[in-house]
């Protein structure tokens, strides 16, 4: 069953699947993390619904342009009408495909890719196969995604994801591996002097060596979050 939401930042309305992933705290977090450059070109990896893509835009202005990257083919074409329901059709685009498959006509197309993937392992043999793939890392590796990202960036485009704080250095590996220098890092912890549990991490293509860390982000979540 489908369901359309307020998404609570400029009047803007999302629309989601209650027998789908739907999106938490960790994709508005991640929306928020950077602020957009003038005449930004962005693309939105795994966007599922949509909603980092379209929460980024809502909170900036100079953005150019938005295209979301959805493998499963029912997430695209529901982000697909969110996008006509808010008249964002100038802006942004859909493309149902796999990271490792994105057309050639996107390298080094965009100025700023965003992404929230799926970054579990193991755990989720009996769960339905819809909601498995947005969670764990069943068709996209961390190696794989930062390979994506470092194909579809402008050279000192910003890559920035969210993933989990003890796989940090495994991140850290990934994206040095594909010349994308990690610059900026703000670790969150559902309370104060808790310990954290997720990362936010922005990195630039062939940018130098250097790492800005952040004051951790105190994120208290609600009793129970949609999944």
């Amino acid at each position: 069953m489908e369901v359309v939401e307020s998404l609570l930042v400029g009047g803007y309305q999302i629309i989601q699947a209650t027998d789908y992933y739907r999106f938490t705290s960790d994709s508005v977090l991640l929306s928020r993390f950077l602020k957009a450059k003038r005449g930004e070109t962005v693309a939105d990896f795994c966007s599922g619904s949509g909603i980092v893509g379209l929460h980024f835009f809502a909170e900036n202005t100079g953005v150019r342009s938005v295209t979301l990257f959805e493998m499963q083919k029912e997430l695209a074409e529901m982000s697909a009408r969110t996008i006509a329901l808010n008249g964002l059709e100038r802006v942004f685009s859909v493309e149902n495909v796999r990271l490792q498959e994105i057309p050639a006509k996107y390298t080094e197309a965009f100025s700023l890719v965003l992404c929230n993937p799926p970054y579990e392992r193991g755990g989720f043999e009996n769960a339905d196969p819809k909601k498995a793939l947005c969670r764990k890392e069943i068709s996209l590796s961390l190696e794989e995604l930062c390979a994506a990202a470092a194909k579809c960036l402008k050279f000192g485009g910003r890559f920035a994801l969210v993933h989990r704080a003890d796989r940090l250095a495994e991140v850290f590996r990934a994206l040095s591996a594909r010349g994308l220098e990690p610059k900026k890092l703000q670790l969150v912890a559902g309370k104060a002097g808790a310990k954290p549990y997720l990362a936010l991490v922005a990195a630039v293509k062939g940018g130098r060596a250097g790492l800005d860390v952040l004051p951790v982000l105190v994120n208290e979540k609600p009793a129970r979050e949609d999944l």
